[in-house]
């Protein structure tokens, strides 16, 4: 009986926590237990992987700019940052810090966006402007890199197009993710 109950109370809070416009997580059936089951293929069917995918990817490149900073001036070196970021890293100067946090940040804001769209979390403010500019700044930033070279005298040429294909990758997957669920969001 304890059991029953507590399927049943868990699954009604995983219904409200998940519970997005007009789609439920979990059915009930004609006896008033939650089917568990059907919930998750319900759940799945309405997220969008690709934009999963396109998430799981910002959150990955702001760990990687996180990295940085633990790493320290080799790391630095080593992801591309360029010369004079390494060696203000090397002074444990604030400006290398600052900056690595404030991209990591914005790229894990980026990453919640994507989860929003994709259906695997509740839908953030201003969800499908802030996916189309997501994905024009990732396009964007992977297609016209070399606008952006003389302005970052220091980076490798390596960090360029390693970064670059890197962004176009998670852009074209926001593309395809956002023009699947476009009529959702």
């Amino acid at each position: 009986m304890f059991g029953r109950w507590a399927a049943v109370s868990v699954a009604g809070l995983f219904q409200a926590y998940t519970k997005r416009a007009g789609a439920k997580a979990f059915k009930q059936d004609p006896q008033g237990v939650s089917s568990a089951s059907l919930g998750k293929r319900k759940m799945i069917a309405t997220q969008n992987l690709t934009l999963v995918l396109a998430g799981v990817c910002s959150f990955i490149a702001a760990l990687a700019h996180l990295a940085c900073i633990v790493g320290g001036p080799t790391w630095y070196l080593a992801m591309g940052a360029g010369q004079r970021m390494a060696e203000l890293a090397a002074r444990d100067h604030w400006y290398p810090a600052v900056v690595t946090t404030a991209i990591a940040s914005v790229l894990s804001v980026w990453g919640l966006y994507a989860l929003s769209g994709a259906g695997t979390i509740r839908p953030l403010p201003l969800l499908k402007l802030a996916l189309c500019a997501i994905t024009a700044v990732y396009l964007v930033r992977g297609l016209f890199f070399f606008l952006l070279k003389p302005y970052f005298p220091g980076n490798s040429p390596a960090f360029w197009y390693w970064s670059s294909g890197i962004c176009l990758v998670i852009g074209l997957l926001h593309l395809v993710g956002l023009y699947q669920m476009w009529s959702r969001l």
